[in-house]
This record gives C-alpha cells, structure tokens and sequence, in this order.
C-alpha cells in the first residue's frame, strides 16, 4: 500500500552548484582564497625585488670585473681583463680588437685556466651593443649577464658573470615562499575550520530548534511546545543571537496561541459532549410517543407518511448524537474495552449485513485460510468496519465492487482493507477526508438521490479516531476506478488496553 506522507525533500548538495554549499563550507573556501591572493601577491614583490637586487649586485660584480687590473710589466698602466686574478670561477672575458674576437676570450675554468669560446658565442659577443649597459644573453655555458666597454685605447672589453647564483637564489626564494604558504594554508584551514565551526554553532542551534518543532503534530490535539533556542544563541545584543531570541519570541507566540486554541477546543468539544448528552433523553422521548401514536391513534395515510418521517428522522438525529458522544470520549482518551477480536469474523459479519442493505452491489471477501486476531474493543472495531463499508455502499453507484480483505504484514501487524472501484475522492478532498463534518458528496454520491439516506460527515472521523486509540494508523489512496482504505492494527499482544 502507498504511503500518504508525500512531503517534499530538500534538494541534496552538489559540489557543482556553490549555492547549495554549507555557509561554513563557503567561509572556509573563501578565507583560504584571499590567503591564496595574499600569498601570491607577496611572493610576486618578493620575488621581483629580489630579482632588482640581484641584478643590481650582479651588475655591480660585472662593472668591477670588467676594468681589469694593470699587467706587470706594463708601465702604460693599460687594464687587461683577460687578467684571471680576482675573478670567480665561470667569469667570461674577451677584447674585441678591429671587430675580432682576441683568440685568449674564453669562460674562467675553476683551474684558471679558460675555456674557449663557440663560433655561436663569438657571434653573440660581437653583436653586442657597446653603451656600457649589462644585458642578458645566453650563451654555450648557460645564462650570462654580459657587459661590453669601449676602451680609450680603441678596443672593446666584454665581461660576463653567470646567471646561475641569480637564479638558484630566486628558485629558493619560490620554493620557500611556496613552501611557506602551503604550511600557512593547512595551519589556517584548520584553525579556519575549527572557528567558524565554533562561531556557526548557534545557527545549527538555530536550525535545530526549528526543525524540532517543524515535526511536532501542531495541527490538533495538546502540544507542549518547550522547544526554546538556548540562552547562548539567543544573545539579543549580536546577529545570530537577535535571531535566536526573536525565534524564542516567535514560539512563545505560537504556544500561546496553541494553548488557547486547546482551550476553545476543549470547551467545543465539552459543549458537544454535553449537548449530545442532553439531546439523547428528548429524542429517546420522541421516539416513544411517535410510536405509542403509530400504535394507539387512527391515522390517515399523509399522518402516517408524515409520522414515519418524523421517526426515521429522530432515528438519525440519535445515531448523530451517538456518533458525537463517542467522538468525545475517544477526544478524552478513555480507556477501550480490550479483549480479543478474531478479525475475520467480525469481517464476515459485516460484510454480510452489508449485503443485506445493499444487494446491488458485488461484495467480495479476501480472507486468510487461519483466523487473524487482534486485540481491542469488537464493538468499536465492528464500527470502523461498518462505517467504511457504508461509505463504499453510499458513494458509489449500483453494481460497484466492493472488497474487503485481512492480511498479516512483515511486521506481525494487521491490515484490512476495503477497496471499491467507484469514481474515486477527488484529490482535493483527500488530505482532509478524515476531519470531522468532511464530505465529498459531489463526486461519490451516485448512490444518493432525494430522500436517500444521509451522511453526516463523521463516519470516517469515527474510523480514524477509533483506529489511533487502538494504536493503529488508517490510511487512504483513491483514484478513479480504485479506491482503498487501509487500516494497520497491532497484533494480538501489542494493541493498547
């Protein structure tokens, strides 16, 4: 059988779609995001200052290690850069002398000794530009910074340094500044994670009370709505707090009002219960004298047809009254009488009485071959079997088929089931078809014409008022060609006493 609670779920999250992220899940991702930008931005001046001051050292070098120093022997004092004293290893020296290379150019060996230059070397030297400025060029020993001079004596001295220390340097600097951030986003990531866990307690707090309460049964009946945001979320002098007291506020409204809403119910249904009360003794009256007169006084035909209404009417207003006292004592939770009940019995004897009140329509049974029995109240129980089938035999038209079948469900409870295959309840009558006063006539009341029986509107209020005292639920799914109420009752041993 199909369930009735069609509540609609919550879209789940999906990691494609940010809007259905947690808050906390966006604040983290976003914190770590602007640290991504911090970070990136520092190591992009770091690393171009540090780019300036290495160039700038490493011109320096070059300008000093481009004015060699005065070969002995040389009274005229004129530099000689190829002099390899006081120059670090992999230095390059050259002297271009009438547009040639001289043959002693060569890159500085750690023996001292040079290493001469490539035809590609040569053609990069000599295409230099011989301002004085130092540029970048790179050559068979790697990356080299390169500076040519022109000399007053006519000639041009090339020196060069590697990039090599220029580089390393920069690389370590990327690596440490990488390294530095990865460990300062794990550190923040979690340190991020446990705060705004902390500071996004009292909106879960928040969220909890409010669906606690969005799963109480608010709709009917007594509630004790003690739900309350705790004194820490409800700090009127913050944001999250102001929520939580105005949530506080909010439910201290709705319990008052649920509480004066008892209040009026309770004094309805006391009204009820002791109008009914007081209805039975004049219509019991009523019912004696019209038929002490049917019996004693010589009537017309018209006195006779007008008193028969008047009785059959006095007989409906004492089942109504009937049906409105035991509405009241169910309402009050008095006790049923329990003992056990062999379902299939009490079916069988329904149905056939049924039969008997109604012979155009096709009653069927759906029986197990052993006796299912279940504890509670049989006359009760008779009434919810009666009142269902009377609703399939009223509303529906000659020649529908009516089953009524017993079953035992995985569980061990008990279900019976009446199912017609009439033109159906109209959906918008479904969610309230067990309130009280709740009719459908326009759609199921074939079988009702002018001067038919009645109904009153409480038959399937009695059916569930009765079912939930023994502990069970009843349920309804119609459409047309199909309609079925399902009743599940505990089994013998678990049913209220």
């Amino acid at each position: 059988m199909s369930s009735l609670s069609g509540v609609p779920r919550p879209a789940g999250r999906s990691w494609s779609n940010p809007a259905t992220w947690h808050l906390r899940t966006r604040l983290i991702l976003l914190s770590m995001a602007l640290l991504v930008t911090i970070s990136g931005a520092i190591g992009v001046a770091s690393y171009a200052s540090m780019d300036v001051v290495l160039t700038n050292q490493l011109d320096a070098q070059l300008k000093l290690a481009s004015r060699g120093r005065p070969p002995e022997g040389n009274p005229s004092g004129r530099p000689d850069p190829l002099d390899a004293r006081g120059q670090s290893v992999g230095t390059l020296n050259a002297r271009v002398v009438n547009g040639q290379i001289s043959r002693e150019a060569g890159f500085l060996s750690s023996d001292f000794t040079r290493t001469s230059l490539t035809s590609a070397d040569v053609a990069t030297l000599q295409a230099l530009p011989r301002d004085g400025v130092p540029v970048d060029r790179d050559l068979s020993k790697g990356d080299y910074r390169v500076l040519a001079t022109e000399t007053p004596y006519g000639d041009v001295v090339i020196t060069g340094l590697p990039l090599s220390m220029k580089q390393n340097t920069e690389a370590s600097l990327v690596l440490t500044m990488v390294l530095v951030s990865l460990g300062g986003l794990v550190v923040i990531g979690l340190a991020g994670t446990a705060l705004i866990r902390r500071t996004m307690r009292p909106l879960e707090q928040l969220s909890d009370v409010a669906t606690k309460v969005s799963k109480l049964p608010l709709d009917a009946g007594e509630v004790a709505l003690a739900l309350r945001v705790p004194p820490s979320a409800a700090h009127p002098n913050t944001e999250v707090g102001s929520v939580g007291h105005a949530l506080n506020l909010m439910l201290d409204n709705v319990s008052s009002a649920l509480e004066a809403r008892q209040r009026s119910e309770t004094k309805v249904r006391q009204f009820v219960a002791d109008a009914s009360h007081e209805l039975r003794t004049p219509l019991t009256a009523i019912r004696g004298y019209t038929e002490l007169m049917r019996m004693t006084e010589p009537l017309t035909e018209d006195g006779r047809k007008s008193l028969g209404r008047v009785q059959s009417q006095s007989e409906r207003m004492t089942a109504l009254v009937e049906d409105l006292l035991l509405l009241a004592r169910l309402d009050e939770g008095k006790a049923t009488q329990a003992t056990d009940v062999d379902l299939t019995q009490l079916v069988v004897e329904t149905v056939s009485d049924e039969k008997v009140m109604a012979p155009d329509h096709a009653w069927q049974l759906q029986l197990p071959e052993e006796p299912v029995t279940v504890r509670g109240d049989a006359a009760q129980l008779h009434q919810v079997l009666a009142n269902l089938l009377s609703n399939a035999r009223k509303h529906t038209p000659a020649g529908t088929t009516v089953t009524t079948g017993v079953m035992r469900s995985a569980d061990g409870s008990v279900v019976v089931t009446v199912t017609d295959n009439g033109p159906g309840i109209p959906a918008e009558f479904q969610g309230s078809i067990f309130s009280r006063f709740t009719r459908a006539d326009a759609a199921r009341s074939a079988a009702e014409g002018p001067g038919s029986e009645g109904s009153s509107g409480l038959g399937l209020s009695i059916v569930d008022s009765i079912v939930r005292a023994h502990g069970g639920t009843v349920e309804l799914v119609s459409r047309p060609g199909r309609t079925e109420f399902a009743v599940r009752l505990p089994a013998a041993g678990s049913a209220v006493s």
